[in-house]
């Protein structure tokens, strides 16, 4: 992991995130089982610096955010994260990461795909919500229990859930606490695939090479495009589309690409 870490692994214990390349592909993996990989402090700025990574290295095309063990998340680990919340809110991101709930008005450029399984509460579902594709293990159960617990969701779920499945579905589940299962997850467009317990890591690598497998530049401009419209509104999305076209025109990938529709060969993309 990165060196700027501080706490649990200077301290010579395992990471609570951990990360692996796999060719264009960024792994991101929750690595507290014991705990049912509730995040805590130490958790949460590990998370932030590994998104940092993804971003900076341009080798770097796509994340892939996974969990060790039975459960993705029990959520926050309240005891540890609950003393740090002072008048302001909670400082998590250390200097050369980047917010993974992006609420503080920074997106990652690049898209994220997730793996979940068992139990996944909370700040699991705002993940999902900020990424771009999920995959659930069809026993998963979901839960976004904050009201229970005296809070409010903090990392845009208030924001992002109705946007995603509809005002009176999302409400259905934030005011109540309730826990759904992943069937319904599906139908609320939470999950883009549900698949046999024990091949949603599979599956997600799957997607996200098949995602890394483009031209970077490409999917960055589209996920940037989509985010605009959603962010600023149609009007702003369609200023930007034809400067986004001309740029992309000009780019090496380009001539990849129409040399690979030319000859029917797969392209090979370079990222310039």
């Amino acid at each position: 992991m990165n060196e700027q870490i501080s706490g649990s692994e200077q301290s010579g214990s395992e990471p609570r995130i951990i990360t692996e390349r796999r060719g264009h592909v960024f792994l991101i993996g929750f690595n507290r089982p014991e705990k049912r990989n509730a995040a805590d402090f130490a958790l949460l700025q590990q998370l932030a610096l590994a998104y940092g990574e993804l971003e900076r290295d341009p080798e770097l095309r796509v994340g892939l955010v996974y969990a060790v063990g039975d459960h993705f998340t029990a959520g926050l680990d309240l005891a540890d994260v609950g003393p740090r919340i002072g008048p302001d809110g909670l400082d998590m991101v250390p200097e050369g990461g980047i917010h993974p709930w992006q609420v503080d008005g920074r997106s990652v450029s690049k898209p994220v795909v997730m793996a979940v399984q068992g139990t996944c509460l909370t700040l699991g579902i705002e993940l999902m919500l900020t990424s771009d594709i999920s995959v659930a293990a069809e026993s998963t159960r979901f839960g976004q229990i904050e009201v229970a617990r005296g809070i409010l969701p903090f990392g845009g779920a208030t924001i992002r859930f109705p946007r995603s499945a509809g005002w009176g579905n999302a409400m259905r589940w934030l005011l109540t606490g309730d826990m759904f299962d992943a069937a319904e997850a599906h139908r609320i467009g939470l999950v883009q695939e549900v698949v046999p317990d024990g091949t949603q890591f599979d599956r997600a690598l799957e997607l996200a090479e098949r995602v890394a497998a483009q031209a970077p530049l490409a999917v960055q401009a589209t996920l940037a495009n989509a985010r605009t419209a959603v962010r600023d509104g149609a009007a702003a999305a369609e200023a930007e589309l034809q400067p986004a076209l001309a740029r992309l025109a000009a780019t090496e990938d380009s001539l990849i690409g129409m040399e690979a529709f030319v000859t029917r060969k797969p392209a090979t993309f370079v990222g310039r």
